[in-house]
């Protein structure tokens, strides 16, 4: 199973596009090939054609089928020889979408650090994926009905059922090539959604939480697609509950609250009556009065969860809200209805574009910074700049960062083994490796810190959010 992505630029082109931004754009290194275990099987990541005018990026992906039998998780059925021998490691499908989801999630954001320029501009894209199903009702018409009302030119090239006997005609399966210009934030996610969908089928089980994936990809595209309803349907395995859901998602004009990509939404734990955002929240803000901290940085803001609560306390007197996304500042700034505040609440806060890995001056002065769910979502190797940033450039007198608690992850009952919350998330931290980090960067920068349990606590498991609270140590 296969997908190939390339850019050409034109011989006459006067772009100032470089092919290679690929690689950058990807996150993904051209020099060598990169391989992902994953629960499905192994990808790989290489680039056959690396030059300035066309670059390749290949995504290939290995199925275990054995594996997919014998675990319940896929639905396997090892008495039933079908399951053994099909088409399931040659033909596109939610297989690729798991690799798409944990190879390409960088990418599936419209941000990059080195070419900010190009992760949210069109680019003239191809992309070629060898079989593709056109099974059940449309056909082979189907597929240009999905992928032609969202830019792209889409050629089709039936597959023989036997090369060797041609009067037995065409399979079921087509090589597929998609041409046009292009975000390539959302191309991945139109693949993400469009190749289950054409296949009609899902290898695990579709649950609640695939309304919302299905919202947060189809952001910017599939509120307007003329075949909105069937994809929903195909994609959410005919359940019609689901479907409805996600119409209330869009139609109710909700998509923004769910589809931001820096701060996704998790899987609410802990307090029956209470959902572990709410009770994140409310730890936060206690954490930050008990440290006195009047003015307060929200770094990785996101739509404004926290944001929201900090305008509505008089105790905080001074708030800034940061991210790395434009379109998360758009968010943020519709839901604290910024253009319809009172002049002294105007006066109190304000939203910067800034990143959490880059110093910044302009975030400096405040008594506290806050990284809320924001950590596990970058790259592990980025973290070194993110403390550098925060903690030798802002140097707050205190710092709070909550995270995931992976130990609890087992807990959840439709989160498989070895998963993490969100497909986004980089990294998922066991307590002692959070704390690890916490006190080799509080002795690095001459801070204390202190644990705090964030949900319901479990005997053995712990809670579902971990906090820490770093503050200026003093002579």
């Amino acid at each position: 199973m296969q997908l190939l992505i390339t850019i050409t630029l034109e011989p006459e082109s006067d772009s100032q596009l470089d092919a290679t931004a690929l690689s950058h754009l990807l996150r993904k290194r051209p020099e060598k090939l990169q391989t992902f275990e994953l629960s499905v099987g192994k990808a790989h990541v290489f680039y056959p054609e690396y030059s300035p005018q066309r670059t390749t990026a290949a995504l290939l992906l290995e199925v275990d089928s054995i594996g997919l039998v014998r675990s319940k998780r896929f639905r396997g059925d090892n008495g039933v020889l079908d399951y053994y021998i099909n088409d399931r490691p040659y033909t596109a499908s939610s297989l690729m979408t798991v690799a798409l989801g944990n190879v390409m999630r960088s990418a599936m954001t419209p941000v990059s650090e080195t070419y900010p320029e190009l992760a949210d501009a069109p680019l003239p894209l191809r992309l070629e994926i060898p079989v593709v199903s056109t099974r059940g009702r449309g056909g082979d018409n189907l597929v240009r009905r999905l992928f032609e009302p969202l830019g792209w030119n889409v050629e089709q090239h039936p597959i023989a059922l036997d090369e060797a006997y041609p009067k037995w005609g065409d399979s079921r399966y087509s090589s597929l090539t998609l041409t046009g210009n292009v975000r390539l934030h959302q191309a991945l996610r139109q693949l993400y959604v469009l190749l289950p969908v054409l296949d009609d089928s899902k290898h695990y089980w579709v649950s609640d939480d695939e309304a919302e994936k299905l919202v947060r990809q189809g952001d910017g595209w599939l509120p307007e697609h003329p075949e909105r309803a069937l994809i929903s349907s195909r994609y959410l395995a005919h359940q019609k509950e689901l479907v409805q859901t996600v119409d209330t998602l869009i139609d109710d004009s909700t998509l923004a609250s769910v589809a931001n990509t820096e701060q996704p939404p998790e899987l609410d734990h802990g307090n029956a009556q209470t959902p572990l955002r709410i009770l994140r929240a409310e730890a936060v803000i206690k954490a930050l009065k008990d440290c006195g901290a009047h003015t307060v940085v929200d770094v990785g803001c996101g739509p404004g969860a926290l944001l929201r609560r900090l305008l509505k306390d008089g105790f905080f007197t001074k708030i800034l809200g940061t991210d790395v996304s434009a379109r998360s500042l758009e968010q943020a700034a519709k839901a604290l209805f910024l253009d319809e505040l009172a002049d002294a609440d105007k006066q109190r806060i304000k939203l910067l574009h800034s990143s959490a890995v880059y110093r910044d001056d302009r975030i400096a002065g405040h008594d506290a910074v806050v990284l809320m769910e924001v950590i596990e979502h970058i790259d592990p190797e980025r973290l070194g700049a993110l403390e550098d940033s925060i903690f030798a450039g802002t140097k707050p007198r205190n710092v709070i960062v909550t995270t995931p608690n992976s130990e609890y992850n087992r807990l959840y009952p439709d989160l498989a083994h070895g998963t993490m919350r969100h497909d986004d998330h980089r990294f998922e931290w066991t307590r002692p490796q959070f704390s690890t980090w916490a006190e080799n960067v509080a002795t690095d920068h001459s801070y204390t810190v202190e644990y705090r349990p964030v949900g319901e606590e479990h005997p053995t498991a712990g809670s579902p959010t971990q906090m820490a609270i770093f503050r200026k140590a003093t002579a």
